[in-house]
């Protein structure tokens, strides 16, 4: 509905003859604005189409399936396909790395040969989860063994590097600049990069439809504000928090 409202409004620029008194900025009151929400009506259809396009695509069998007996929407693939993105995923996530390039060799052999950079990051978090065991020399070794050549072949990669080896130089590295990559929303990046990379190899959407909403509804508020437009933005994508001071 946010996105509906802000795309009726960002419309098509005004023509050069019309008078500067229409061009002065728009400015919608919260009152205005969420009558103009609620005035909105979506499918609930459509709503669950979204949640269950994003269980699937993300991987959440049990979820998936229990939405679809509640839901009654059927996903658009066989749920026995997610097995193996399931099992990668929780590989990752228990930050078992090894398994996780196991399993992912085994499902599409030619992956991390041909995505270097997903290999790297796979690599590195597999230094991270060293470091989190405080295995410091284990760490160092497979450092040097595995990403100092990566950092010599592209140089975009080595300030990756140094931020993964900094962990070392703090005796409390969780709590160090460092230590969000020892949190596990940096497993759950790169399990999500992982299983985008296994959706493409299989022509599937890399992307749920839902964070492409979330992503046009953050542009569609940069261009009303490039209008200079006022208006509530919504300041919490998680929870759908709109500010009416904005």
């Amino acid at each position: 509905m946010h996105i509906m409202l802000m795309e009726s409004m960002s419309g098509s620029p005004p023509s050069p003859n019309v008078t500067a008194s229409v061009e002065r900025p728009i400015e919608v009151s919260s009152s205005e604005w969420m009558k103009l929400l609620q005035s909105v009506h979506i499918p609930r259809s459509n709503v669950n189409s979204l949640i269950m396009n994003y269980l699937v695509s993300e991987g959440f069998k049990e979820a998936a399936e229990k939405f679809c007996s509640e839901s009654g929407i059927q996903p658009s693939l066989e749920m026995d396909s997610l097995n193996e993105r399931i099992q990668i995923r929780n590989a990752i996530q228990d930050g078992n790395i090894t398994r996780a390039v196991g399993l992912i060799n085994d499902l599409h052999p030619e992956l991390l040969d041909n995505n270097k950079l997903l290999y790297f990051h796979l690599l590195q978090q597999q230094t991270i989860e060293l470091i989190r065991e405080s295995r410091v020399e284990d760490a160092l070794e497979f450092a040097q063994n595995n990403l100092a050549d990566k950092g010599e072949e592209n140089g975009e990669l080595l300030p990756e590097i140094e931020c993964t080896l900094a962990l070392l130089a703090f005796n409390d590295p969780v709590n160090s600049p460092y230590g969000d990559l020892l949190h596990t929303s940096q497993r759950q990046k790169v399990a999500s990069e992982v299983n985008a990379a296994i959706l493409f190899m299989e022509n599937q959407e890399t992307t749920p439809k839902l964070a492409g909403l979330l992503k046009l509804l953050l542009w569609e508020q940069q261009e009303l504000d490039k209008k200079k437009v006022k208006f509530p933005h919504m300041t919490d994508l998680g929870t759908g928090q709109i500010d009416p001071s904005t």
